[in-house]
């Protein structure tokens, strides 16, 4: 585990992300414009070559949904109801009301929020099952009052986990199709034969669907390019070295890309922190993805004090950020830049993960300093709306048709006169 001194460092080594994936842009290219072009066909293709799995029938039945929730533990079924309640009361907070002005007579202002259509939600299946993903990204579409919510996961041999489509029933999807990866990106943004073109595509993925998201952007929207994981914790001297390592490897066992960051103003915790690394590492049952993790973008750095921890974490903008100390609302004003914050030394990232109720689907790479994390918002749009009697139009078209003629556009200005026989034709 790499440790560093703040004040011996350059900001080149301080902010490097480490490695990134690579060469997926051409590959994923024509996977697009394979689905586009031959729809469910290019679908079985790539299920049968990624997945191992042979079909003609691409979407979950209600048979198999049922089959999964029976298989379920009750435990678990209890225990994503209650995170699915949580999840749901803090984002109903989020809710918008459309607004009308009519504080002027004879003019009427408002807005309109009108929820989107249908929603495609991505659930990754690959190394590790997500239903927590699930849940994340339905509560607020469901909130958002979306006709139709669409989810895709890829079924390994034909089969879904369980707990993906236990989720999916208790979050309330409408369908769900066995298709993964960036076939199911350009399938939700193009449509097929099976699968219906959505307004917005949401949820995590691998190198390949957030460069699949990044393609079909403009055709579809999405809520963002996330990933790979990351977490920053900014830890004081009387902090668990424990539970600080714990805390940095339940991101990096995410993925091999994923990034796991400590900024401490104790040379002690530092060294302390990184021998727990080590030594969670060996009995960590997702050892190898998590040090490869650790070592290539893993990083301890020594600060001064803890103000100067947050000035690095609001440059880094992690989307995750954890401030273990023992009076973290003193510091919380000064965070400008993350995706979510967890205060104090007991608040681990995983209690975001999964249950507290804010989302997890957060910005990484640095874009924290400017997008948020998902929330009711990207399952609405706004339209304005504008109503002027003769009269109020009549006060004010001569101002309208002046700054027309200023930036070149008399037809514009023409548009507000003639009403008065003022356009001069």
């Amino acid at each position: 585990m790499k440790i560093m001194e703040y004040s011996n460092t350059s900001a080149e080594e301080i902010f490097a992300r480490g490695i990134s994936a690579t060469g997926v842009e051409d590959i994923v290219a024509d996977i697009i414009a394979d689905v586009r072009k031959n729809g469910d066909k290019a679908l079985f293709k790539y299920c049968e070559k990624f997945d191992n799995t042979v079909t003609d029938c691409l979407e979950v039945t209600d048979e198999e949904i049922e089959e999964a929730f029976n298989a379920v533990d009750d435990e678990f079924l209890r225990i994503i109801k209650q995170a699915k309640q949580n999840i749901y009361d803090y984002h109903k907070h989020q809710v918008r009301s459309s607004f009308v002005v009519a504080e002027k007579d004879g003019i009427v202002l408002g807005q309109k929020i009108i929820p989107l259509e249908r929603a495609g939600v991505y659930v990754p299946g690959g190394t590790a099952a997500y239903p927590s993903t699930v849940l994340m990204n339905v509560v607020p579409a469901k909130l958002a009052g979306v006709k139709e919510i669409v989810m895709t996961t890829p079924a390994k041999e034909g089969k879904i986990n369980p707990v993906i489509l236990a989720a999916a029933k208790t979050a309330g999807v409408d369908r769900i199709f066995k298709v993964g990866g960036a076939q199911a990106i350009a399938a939700l943004a193009y449509g097929t034969e099976s699968i219906p073109r959505v307004d917005k595509i949401v949820g995590p993925g691998n190198a390949f669907v957030a460069e699949a998201k990044k393609q079909v952007f403009g055709i579809v929207n999405i809520d963002m390019i996330a990933g790979p994981s990351e977490i920053l914790v900014i830890a004081d001297g009387t902090c668990s070295a424990k539970t600080v390592a714990a805390d940095m490897l339940s991101q990096a066992e995410h993925d091999k890309l994923a990034s796991a960051v400590l900024v401490t103003d104790s040379r002690k915790l530092a060294d302390e922190v990184a021998e727990q690394i080590e030594a969670q590492l060996r009995i960590l049952p997702r050892e190898e993805i998590a040090r490869a993790s650790i070592e290539n973008n893993g990083k301890i750095i020594v600060a001064d004090n803890i103000e100067q921890g947050i000035e690095i974490a609001n440059t880094i903008a992690p989307e995750h950020l954890e401030l273990c100390v023992d009076n973290p609302f003193d510091y919380l004003d000064r965070i400008k830049n993350a995706g979510s914050i967890f205060l104090g030394k007991n608040c681990p990232e995983a209690l975001g993960d999964y249950y507290a109720g804010p989302n997890h689907t957060l910005p990484t790479s640095g874009t924290a300093r400017f997008s948020s994390p998902l929330s009711v918002d990207d399952f609405v749009k706004k339209s304005a709306f504008t109503y002027y009697t003769k009269e109020a139009l009549g006060a004010v078209c001569e101002d309208i048709a002046y700054f027309a003629e200023k930036e070149g556009l008399s037809a514009h200005a023409r548009s507000a006169l003639v009403r008065f026989d003022k356009a001069g034709f």
